[in-house]
């Protein structure tokens, strides 16, 4: 379905009531919402007799229930696996934890589905294509000011927007390259830490990224 300019959105343009500062420890709820219909068209609904798209739910919330060492999702136990998780995303405190949400999710539309969209799509009723749903939620992050994007498989953090489609971007889609594998997770780590403050283990891996990108330039 995609995004639509409203005229609501375009009269809070005009006023100025667009944000210019990134927030990072909060998720607003609104967003949450439009997520989960970003999730929903892209994971899709099975055809009678297959369960394509739960199976991927029930993956998600086996991963999620494992990693915080906990049974269910939710106190409530619904019909669906899906219901389950999209409870927790949007009542969940914490940021990190709705994003890892988010990860997970666009790590199987990016990742399983693109790669299989023929075949996923014969089984399933779909929204929206695997790489249009990424770049859908990259546009909602933006609109709300939130600094956060979906590229090459994670939730990364966005400072500047100017910094992020200049240098971040470009780096990532150079590193993609099979001969460039090991640089291109030691990139991604250093992301991780900067995200978390730990700006001592970000320079080191910043550091390994680089020297592993002149070896295989050099090779």
């Amino acid at each position: 379905m995609g995004i639509h300019d409203l005229f609501s959105k375009r009269q809070k343009r005009a006023r100025g009531e667009v944000p210019d500062v990134y927030i990072y420890d909060e998720l607003p709820g609104s967003l949450r919402i439009q997520i989960v219909h970003i999730i929903r068209d892209a994971f899709g609904t099975d055809h009678y007799g297959h369960n394509l798209s739960e199976g991927l739910y029930d993956y998600v919330n086996k991963v999620l229930c494992k990693e915080y060492g906990v049974f269910h999702l939710t106190t409530k136990r619904p019909y669906y696996t899906s219901e389950s998780i999209f409870e927790f995303f949007l009542q969940e405190k914490q940021a990190e934890r709705a994003l890892d949400v988010i990860e997970l999710c666009f790590n199987i539309v990016s990742g399983y589905i693109a790669s299989n969209q023929d075949n996923y799509s014969y089984f399933t009723d779909r929204g929206v294509e695997a790489e249009d749903a990424v770049s859908e939620l990259n546009e909602r992050f933006r609109e709300h000011g939130v600094g956060y994007q979906f590229e090459s498989g994670e939730i990364i953090r966005v400072d500047s927007e100017f910094l992020h489609a200049e240098a971040v971007k470009p780096t990532l889609r150079v590193l993609r390259g099979e001969k460039f594998e090991g640089a291109n997770e030691e990139f991604l780590s250093a992301h991780e830490h900067y995200r978390h403050g730990r700006h001592k283990e970000c320079l080191v891996d910043a550091l390994k990224s680089f020297e592993s990108t002149m070896k295989a330039i050099c090779e």
